[in-house]
């Protein structure tokens, strides 16, 4: 079982793709509003209330997950 729900590490790998896409094209604001948007389904996403907060060793965990994952 996963530590983290789908969407979450969805959420989490668009935001990586987003953010690199963002590096290589800067200016771009259909980009910047998509991170944006990425940025508070990550950090609101309902797991972290179920989980009684986002800590810093969670927060660790997911961006692992997320990067694993993409490759």
């Amino acid at each position: 079982m996963r530590p983290f729900p789908d969407d979450l590490v969805q959420a989490r790998q668009e935001w990586i793709s987003a953010y690199r896409q963002l590096a290589d094209l800067p200016g771009h604001t259909g980009l910047r509003r998509r991170l944006y948007q990425l940025s508070t389904a990550v950090l609101f996403h309902p797991h972290w209330t179920e989980r009684g907060g986002l800590t810093p060793a969670a927060w660790q965990q997911l961006r692992s997950v997320g990067r694993e994952e993409r490759s």
